[in-house]
Order: structure tokens, then sequence, then C-alpha cells
């Protein structure tokens, strides 16, 4: 078994560590979980540094478990939030389940016969037939209130850093996070929990209850909460979380994504989000060193992260579309492309719609982009452009501006490209 505790420093995945924990990893196979929260169908790249953990965690010959929150998704953590969720009914969690386990073994191997295959759980499974009363008479009896208001999540909210304060039902939560670790430490032998260094109270407060109810063996262990190399918040742009599944996220987004960080944040990025070995990614870096201009760094993390979120293929299709404005095969390879990656490659161009009807062949260009679709103001304007060659639709350079507009113009069968000299695009959507 390699030593997941060095794996995790050299990666700078570890934050936060029980005394004790390293030694019970170097001794045994030991049984992990790590909790996602089902509040969309899709995990985003916030959620990939615990999904990594969990990857590595496996690859040293230990066992992960991934622990869904069905019955905790329906109340909402405290921890880092400053006001209260909205909570999610039991059709919706159940979608937003199947969601996340497809994209969580892309990561994780569930379907072997090896004893350290991952296993995914969901609390609500064990929550549901608890009574309140229940669970106040044989858990709550356990946790006093002064220790759970210690806890760093708790205190910022009563002291009004949130304007509401902290409800009832979300002050509970580190208690039922508690009562899944001692389910999970009694029933599947589970005796570690890891998360995000912003989940250490919950965590804690989950070793504590194991020690008073049964006095069994818990161990707590944490990530850091990743940013940026300027503080930024990492994984929001400005439309949002940057998400597994493609079709809330294409697949060249994504590529972009990592494509686009800093030479700081991709040196540490390639360490956390890939499974790259410590002399591999050492030779990137003197690799960019020698060349930041290159960019080896980030166009090697664009690569493993992509190929290993959704695939090789995608990966090539991104890499061929960010590079189709300057490939020589334009054109064609438009023609090719899917809606989604379209949109994304031209996001926040001019766009402008005109009927289907417009394309049956009686309009001739010029009138459908100065009548139609007013990319150009004037018939006169558009003509001297194409006379001195640059007037391009779908990459091709306009020579007859009287030839009729036809549907064969339809990329993803609804739009047309249209450029002004070099750098100008807009699109046309035939509705």
């Amino acid at each position: 078994m390699n030593n997941f505790v060095e794996e995790l420093k050299w990666r700078g995945m570890l934050h936060d560590i029980m005394p004790g924990t390293e030694d019970l990893l170097n001794r045994e196979a030991v049984t992990a979980y790590v909790g996602f929260d089902p509040t969309a169908d899709s995990l985003h790249i916030g959620h990939l540094c615990s999904v990594m953990i969990l990857r590595h965690f496996q690859r040293c010959g230990h066992k992960p478990m991934a622990l869904i929150g069905g019955a905790t998704g329906m109340i909402g953590d405290p921890s880092g939030k400053s006001a209260e969720r909205n909570l999610l009914t039991e059709e919706t969690l159940k979608h937003n389940i199947e969601g996340m386990k497809a994209q969580l073994s892309k990561f994780l191997n569930f379907e072997s016969d090896a004893p350290n295959r991952a296993e995914l759980v969901n609390n609500y499974d064990w929550m549901k037939n608890f009574t309140f009363l229940d669970f106040a008479r044989e858990i709550g009896k356990h946790i006093t209130v002064n220790y759970m208001m210690a806890k760093d999540s708790v205190k910022k909210r009563l002291n009004g850093e949130a304007r509401d304060g902290l409800s009832f039902t979300e002050f509970t939560y580190q208690l039922l996070q508690g009562y899944d670790f001692l389910y999970l430490n009694q029933t599947k032998g589970c005796k570690l929990q890891m998360g995000g260094s912003d989940q250490w109270g919950n965590i804690t407060t989950g070793t504590e209850l194991i020690r008073r109810t049964n006095g069994g063996e818990a161990y707590a262990l944490t990530c850091p909460l990743i940013t940026k190399a300027d503080g930024g918040k990492f994984g929001k742009t400005e439309s949002g979380n940057i998400w597994l599944n493609p079709e809330y996220t294409s697949p060249y987004k994504f590529y972009q994504f990592w494509l686009n960080v800093s030479d700081a944040d991709a040196e540490r990025y390639i360490k956390i989000f890939t499974e790259l070995s410590r002399e591999e990614i050492e030779a990137i870096v003197a690799e960019q060193a020698k060349d930041p201009g290159m960019r080896p760094l980030q166009k090697r993390l664009a690569k493993e992260v992509t190929c290993m979120v959704h695939s090789q293929e995608a990966y090539d299709a991104a890499v061929e579309a960010s590079q189709i404005l300057f490939s020589k095969n334009a054109a064609e390879q438009l023609h090719k492309i899917d809606e989604a990656t379209l949109l994304d490659l031209f996001e926040g161009v001019d766009m402008f719609k005109i009927s289907k009807s417009d394309l049956d062949g009686s309009v001739k260009l010029v009138d459908l982009l100065t009548e139609r679709a007013t990319v150009f103001p004037s018939k006169g304007e558009l003509r001297k452009l194409a006379q001195q060659n640059g007037l391009s639709v779908n990459k091709e350079k306009v020579a007859d501006i009287n030839e009729a507009a036809t549907d064969t113009l339809l990329l993803a069968g609804k739009y047309i490209l249209v450029q002004k000299g070099k750098k100008q695009y807009y699109l046309i959507i035939a509705e």
C-alpha cells in the first residue's frame, strides 16, 4: 500500500489530520467516507478535491465510501453559509443522487471484486424510519449543547454574521452528520471521515459521538478549500459554477477553464486534480520555467482533467474547437461541432434572429445581412468589405454577395456565423 498521507502532503491536499490517523492508515486497510450534498444532479469542480482524495485513497489500497446526504440534504449545512438553503423534495433528491452516482463512478471503482471496491451510501436509508423522539433519546443525550455551540460554523451564525441567525433545523445538522459517522462505524467498520476544511467541526462531532457511545476508533482528515492565487473563489466564472455534467458546462468550456488558469494556479492544481506522479509534474514545471509562453502546465492539466471527467474524445473535440478559428479547415470543422460548443465558442458575440423561411432561396445574401439581420447598417458597407476580401460566412470568404441564401448555410441546424475583418464575429439564429 502506498502511504496515503504522504501522497496528500506533497500534493498540497492535507489541511487537518487527527492524531493517530496516519498510524492507523499505515497499519491496516481502512474504510473512510466523504459526504456530498445532493443539492444538484451534478457535481461541480468545487467537489473535485474531495473526489480526488477518495480516488487516491482507493489507489493506496483503502476502501472509499461516498455518502450522499439524502436526509441531511433535506435540512442544510450551516458551514460556510450565511443563509438557510431551500429544502429539497424526495423526488428531486432521488434524481440528484442518480446523477451524482454516475459521475462518481468515473473516479472510483464500484464494480471490482476487490475488498476495497468503492461503495455509495445514502443517509436517507437509515434516517427515514428514525423518529425524532428516538433520535433525541439515543443520540442527542451524548452531545451537549455547549459542545455544539463551540463549533465555528455555529458561532459565526450566532454572532450576527448572518442576518437571520441559525434555525433549529440547521443547528441539528452536525448531530445528524455525527450520527452518519457512528452508523457507518457500527455497520461498515468505517473509522475515518474526510472532507473539506470547513467540515472539521461536523466531522469531529462524529468522532466524539463514536467515542462517547461505543468507544470505537474514529479519526478525521480534511483537505484545504481550494482558492485561486489572487484569493478569488475557485471554480466560479461569470456564468456560475463549472459543472461535471456536459449539459451544464460543455466539455469545450470545461477544457477552456483549466487551460486559462494562471501559472501559479496551474502548478498547484496539477498536483490536486490529476494522478500524475511527482516526477512527471516536476518535469512539466521545469519545462514551464524554460518557456512559460508555451504553457505546458495548463495544457497538460486541461488534458488530464477533461479526459478524466469526460473522455479522450471530448478532450480531442475541445482542442479542435479551440483551434477552429485559426485552422485552415475551419469552414469544414464548423459544420461538425455541436450546438453547445458553437455557442460557447462565440459566447458574448452579437446575435441576430431571422426566420427559417428567409433561407428558402428567395433572399440574396446581401439582403439577408442588411435587412433581415442588420449585421451591416448598409449594403454599401457590406459590398465594400466583400470587395476587400474582408467578409466571411461560416469562415468562407464571400465572393458573390448576390447569391441566394439557403439552409445549407446553417451550422448545427440553426446558426450562421458572419465575420467582418479578422476579429468581429456575429451569429445569426434561424428560428
